[in-house]
């Protein structure tokens, strides 16, 4: 019995950590390093604060509750069984991880200009409406 569960949580693991690696592993098969345009984002979001709020938004992503659903109804259709919480919002790392699953379901192709209008604008997003936005998070991604 206990030997049940311990493969279980193994298996789990090692599911959710293949996702991960997928979800970074495009382009040739290469990895795509997310990282520099997360902490781009990170400084025009929240100035590095991950106990930043602004209204529904928090973290230093500002992560809004309607994008953490949105995590959990793509795992959960991906099979997998792990869910966000909205106080993941304040932990960089889990909120880095949601964005890293984001963009693997609305740009798999890893464009950088798609990936930042989209995290300002949701998937609906305008250039017109997000190319403040843009403009900021390319200077401090371009140093």
């Amino acid at each position: 019995m206990r030997f049940n569960k311990i493969a279980k949580v193994v298996f789990i693991t090692l599911m959710i950590n293949s996702f991960f690696l997928e979800a970074n592993a495009r382009n040739n098969g290469t990895k795509f390093n997310w990282e520099p345009l997360m902490d781009a984002i990170i400084q025009v979001e929240s100035e590095g604060n991950s106990r930043a709020i602004s209204g529904k938004s928090c973290g230093a992503m500002q992560i809004t509750p309607i994008l953490v659903e949105d995590c959990n109804s793509i795992l959960k259709k991906r099979g997998i069984k792990k869910r966000y919480t909205l106080n993941d919002r304040f932990s960089e790392k889990k909120s880095k991880e949601m964005f890293v699953l984001i963009m693997s379901h609305y740009n798999p192709s890893n464009n950088v200009e798609r990936a930042i209008r989209l995290w300002n604008g949701g998937v609906n997003y305008t250039k017109r409406g997000t190319q403040g936005y843009y403009n900021k998070v390319m200077r401090l991604y371009n140093d």
